[in-house]
């Protein structure tokens, strides 16, 4: 009986986040991040491709969080594909740029407005989020800092949702993963 009743709210649950806007998380909680559904993936999937030069596929971002914020990276799968590696390299330095400005229309046309921690990042004001950005073996990445505890919260929950939309093109990391935090 137990087994039933979770199946059924978890099939609630399900049905609520495909009716939301996008079929986003509505209500889901991101301490940990949960895989957004198959057809999500493939709608965001088919987006990244308008706003990222680079193949998802033969790519993959990584997120690591940290006490005052957290590192992206986006690696080639392939060391020796030094297209993709370009790729990734010249996006990231863009979008370090437009997110210093406050500008996250990348994400949004991406994963959609309502994403996760997105609002809160777009509000912040000059100086309370610092991007910096750095060449890594196979690509590149981009490390968060902020003092502001809101935006440390919103960068994770922004995090946690692009790791369940990108599906098997992304996955979590830490600090002292290949690359990650090493200065």
């Amino acid at each position: 009986m137990k087994t039933l009743t979770a199946l059924a709210l978890a099939t609630t649950f399900l049905a609520g986040c495909a009716q939301s806007p996008m079929g986003h998380h509505a209500g889901m909680h991101h301490a940990t991040h949960q895989q957004a559904s198959a057809d999500r993936q493939a709608d965001v999937s088919s987006r990244g491709g308008h706003v990222m030069p680079f193949s998802l596929t033969a790519t993959q971002h990584v997120f690591a969080k940290t006490a005052s914020g957290g590192m992206q990276q986006v690696v080639a799968r392939n060391p020796a594909d030094a297209e993709q590696i370009n790729l990734v390299r010249q996006h990231l330095r863009e979008i370090r740029e437009q997110f210093l400005k406050g500008d996250f229309s990348g994400p949004s046309h991406i994963h959609g407005a309502d994403m996760p921690g997105l609002g809160q990042l777009k509000a912040a004001r000059p100086g309370q989020l610092a991007i910096d950005y750095r060449d890594i073996p196979a690509g590149a990445e981009l490390s968060y800092t902020s003092d502001q505890a809101h935006l440390v919260a919103a960068l994770h929950q922004w995090f946690d949702a692009q790791l369940a939309d990108h599906g098997p093109d992304a996955r979590s990391g830490h600090a002292h993963d290949e690359g990650m935090g090493k200065r």
